[in-house]
């Protein structure tokens, strides 16, 4: 049984218990969830000393209230919420000790669109299928497979004293108001006419207000295709549908497994946590890269997140 150690005064508009997601059911039309940037989640758990896959709570957009049942050590990461314990700032990226009656607040996120809370020992929710991550279409996972609600209490797993850590801050990443995601072309590259691809890869795009966790969609000049559809297959994380409006559509984490819009590229992996802290009206470029750079740049990623342990001081 978990230890109760957070009660949900305000919620904030989407807060979720997420880990790195349930994976093999694919096939049966389910999504992996889990935590929408990956790097922050990952440094959270780090800096409070949990396995990688700990569940973490996530924020998006803005924060709430949340009170202390129980002294804890805490991390929070990813976007700037300007967090407070008992109204006093504290810093993001270190852990933080949480004593009874203490009140943890945030505000309207300032840079990135995703925070992270961390716990030593983990945020205790049963597991469905493997994973304690929400998945908020099918209603399974996380705290009864919803959002955090008024009232709500958290659990939080056994864990062993948490030594202070901070995480380098020239390693802390930034959430600017325009991003580069690099990406591969195809894997329907041929429904698209040299204009289009040229349209896609030169254009700046905007983030629609009509995203989530499924899928972002984006707002810019129109991508010319020469095919309409196709027959629907798999949809990889991160590939980039094209709509018959011409937009493109990033599909993420809680995406749908398969679809009939022709998928003009592929968000490499370690670029997936940019577009996870990206908010509505924020700015997107997308540059081209070959095979041989995209296999590297992820070995040079999960290299990164394998170092996390060993970078927190």
């Amino acid at each position: 049984m978990g230890i109760p150690f957070l009660k949900v005064i305000q919620p904030g508009p989407l807060t979720t218990v997420q880990d790195l997601g349930r994976f093999g059911y694919l096939k049966f039309g389910l999504p992996p969830a889990g935590a929408a940037d990956e790097l922050s989640f990952r440094v959270a758990n780090a800096l409070v000393g949990n396995p990688p896959d700990s569940a973490c709570i996530e924020l998006t957009v803005a924060g709430g209230k949340f009170q202390a049942l129980e002294g804890s050590t805490i991390a929070i990461t990813g976007g700037n919420m300007k967090p407070k314990i008992n109204g006093l700032p504290v810093s993001g990226w270190e852990s933080l000790t949480l004593k009874e009656g203490d009140l943890l607040e945030f505000s309207l996120v300032s840079s990135g669109c995703r925070s992270y809370i961390s716990v030593a020992g983990g945020i205790d929710v049963p597991q469905v299928l493997g994973s304690r991550s929400t998945y908020l279409l099918g209603n399974i996972g996380g705290f009864l497979g919803r959002p955090l609600k008024e009232g709500d209490t958290l659990l939080r797993g056994e864990s062993s004293k948490a030594l202070p850590r901070i995480f380098p801050k020239h390693f802390i990443p930034q959430f600017p108001p325009q991003i580069e995601l690099r990406v591969l072309l195809g894997p329907q590259e041929d429904h698209f006419s040299s204009q289009g691809l040229k349209t896609f890869l030169q254009e700046e795009y905007r983030v629609s207000p009509h995203s989530n966790r499924m899928g972002y969609r984006l707002e810019g000049p129109q991508i010319e295709t020469l095919k309409k559809g196709i027959i629907s297959d798999a949809i990889p994380l991160g590939s980039v549908q094209v709509s018959g409006d011409g937009q493109p559509i990033i599909l993420l984490w809680d995406r749908q497994t398969t679809g009939g819009y022709p998928k003009i590229a592929v968000v490499i992996r370690p670029d997936i946590w940019k577009i996870a802290q990206a908010k509505p009206g924020d700015g997107v470029f997308f540059k081209k890269v070959g095979m041989e750079e995209a296999l590297s740049l992820y070995g040079n990623y999960r290299s990164f997140l394998s170092s996390l342990d060993n970078l927190v001081q």
